[in-house]
């Protein structure tokens, strides 16, 4: 993440020159140049700015669009001791999986640990409560496994399927 800093301390630098520049030479053909110049610099830096931030996880504090999702499913996630929680997770709703990261905490690291053996046992899916809610409430773990889905409901004797139809001749016993 110390990338983005730097790429986006220097776009910002840039573009600060080049607003200067915009701003006190509407006449000379020398400043306009340099503007241009300046505005060419612009744009591979954003870019690559841009480019950085697509691999990079996102704090999941800096979550402000999906802030209503109840739950997530965790898809993968790698503990790092001392540096942080790193997941990898799909927002009950959402069709696209996302890239997070989670100040280092080591009951959540705890529950993630377990909360994936149990997934694991039970060959079920895990897990997470309110992922993008900051919660002070250690009452009920922020990871889980998935429940058992529920079976299929059972046929009453009139829902009974006989299978194909087969043709009786009155007179035969079968």
């Amino acid at each position: 993440m110390n990338d983005v800093v730097y790429v986006f301390a220097a776009t910002a630098g840039i573009t600060a020159l080049l607003a200067t520049l915009a701003i006190w030479a509407p006449r000379r053909l020398p400043v306009r140049m340099a503007a241009i110049g300046l505005t060419a610099l612009l744009l591979p830096a954003a870019y690559l700015g841009f480019t950085t931030l697509l691999s990079q996880p996102k704090p999941i504090t800096m979550e402000w669009l999906d802030k209503g999702a109840g739950e997530a499913t965790v898809l993968g996630s790698v503990i790092r001791e001392g540096e942080g929680i790193y997941l990898w997770i799909q927002p009950d709703g959402g069709n696209i999986p996302r890239y997070y990261v989670l100040p280092w905490d080591l009951k959540q690291a705890q529950q993630l640990q377990n909360a994936m053996r149990d997934a694991d046992k039970n060959q079920n899916g895990l897990k997470m409560r309110s992922p993008y809610e900051p919660t002070w409430d250690r009452r009920e773990p922020r990871f889980y496994a998935a429940p058992q889905p529920a079976p299929p409901p059972k046929r009453g004797p009139e829902e009974e399927d006989d299978g194909p139809m087969i043709y009786r001749h009155p007179g035969w016993d079968v």
